[in-house]
C-alpha cells in the first residue's frame, strides 16, 4: 500500500493531503503570502496526525498550477526538497483538474461526452481555465490545457459550446458565466481529498519524476499591472454587461 504526501499552493489556501493506504488526511490553512513560512509545518502537523513518519512516504505530490506565482514557485521548492532530502520521487499534478475533481467529489457529475471548464480568479481582469472531460475508467482527461483567459473569452467558448464550469471564477464572474454556463461549482478548490484521489491515479499510471525535473506551470509571463491597466480591468465586466443589457 502507499504512503503519498500532496500539496497545492496555487490559491490563497493552502491544500495538502496525506493518503495512507485507504485511508486519506487532509489539512487546509491560510496560504498566500504566507506559504513559504507555514507549509513545513502545517506538513509536519499532518504527518503528525497520521501518525505517519516523512521516512514512509513513497512519493510527494504538487500542484504545479497554474496560480500565484509565488505559491507555484513555493509548492515547487518544497516538494523538491522533500523528495531530494528522502530519495522519493516527484509527481505533479494539474491544479485546476483538482478543481474539476472537487467538484465531482461534491456532486457535481460530468456525463460521458460532457465537458467541464475548471476556472480560477487570476486577478488582474483574467482568470486561469482548461477543459477536461471525465471518464469512468480513465478518469480526467484533458480536453484544453490550462491557459489564461479574459473572462468574456470565456463565456463566449461557453456559448458557443455549452458546459459547466468549476472553481472561484465561477463566483467573481458570476454575472458573465451564469447566463451561459450549464451549471455553476464556485466552491470547488483545489482541495486534499481531490489532490489525494489525482495522486492516487498518478501513483497507479506509474508516474514519477526525478526530483529535478518538477517545475511549475506558468502560463502568465507579466505578473503586476500598472494603475490604469488595473482601472481597465475593473471597468471591463461592467461594461460588459451594460453592452448585453442594451442588446
Amino acid at each position: 500500500m502507499s504512503t503519498l504526501l500532496a500539496l497545492d499552493t496555487a490559491t490563497e489556501t493552502m491544500h495538502l493531503a496525506l493518503v495512507a493506504g485507504d485511508a486519506v488526511h487532509v489539512r487546509a490553512e491560510a496560504g498566500g503570502a504566507r506559504a513559504s513560512q507555514a507549509l513545513l509545518p502545517a506538513l509536519h502537523a499532518l504527518l503528525s496526525e497520521a501518525g505517519v513518519a516523512l521516512a514512509q512516504v513513497d512519493a510527494f505530490a504538487f500542484g504545479r498550477g497554474p496560480g500565484a506565482f509565488t505559491g507555484l514557485r513555493t509548492a515547487c521548492a518544497v516538494t523538491q526538497g522533500l523528495a531530494l532530502g528522502t530519495g522519493r520521487p516527484v509527481m505533479w499534478l494539474d491544479t485546476l483538474m483538482a478543481v474539476a475533481e472537487s467538484a465531482r467529489l461534491h456532486g457535481g457529475a460530468v456525463a460521458h461526452g460532457q465537458a467541464l471548464w475548471a476556472a480560477t480568479d487570476a486577478r488582474m481582469g483574467e482568470v486561469y481555465a482548461a477543459r477536461y472531460g471525465f471518464d469512468g475508467v480513465a478518469g480526467w482527461q484533458t480536453l484544453e490545457a490550462p491557459a489564461l483567459y479574459a473572462p468574456q473569452a470565456l463565456a463566449a467558448r461557453l456559448a458557443a459550446e455549452p458546459a459547466a464550469v468549476a472553481g472561484n471564477a465561477a463566483e467573481v464572474y458570476a454575472d458573465l458565466l451564469r447566463p451561459v454556463a450549464q451549471a455553476l461549482w464556485p466552491q470547488a478548490v483545489p482541495e486534499g481529498a481531490a489532490l489525494a484521489a489525482l495522486a492516487r491515479a498518478a501513483w497507479l499510471r506509474g508516474e514519477r519524476l526525478d526530483a529535478a525535473q518538477a517545475v511549475p506551470l506558468y502560463v502568465r509571463d507579466k505578473v503586476a499591472l500598472t494603475t490604469a491597466e488595473r482601472e481597465q480591468a475593473r471597468a471591463r465586466p461592467a461594461a460588459a454587461l451594460a453592452a448585453g443589457g442594451a442588446a
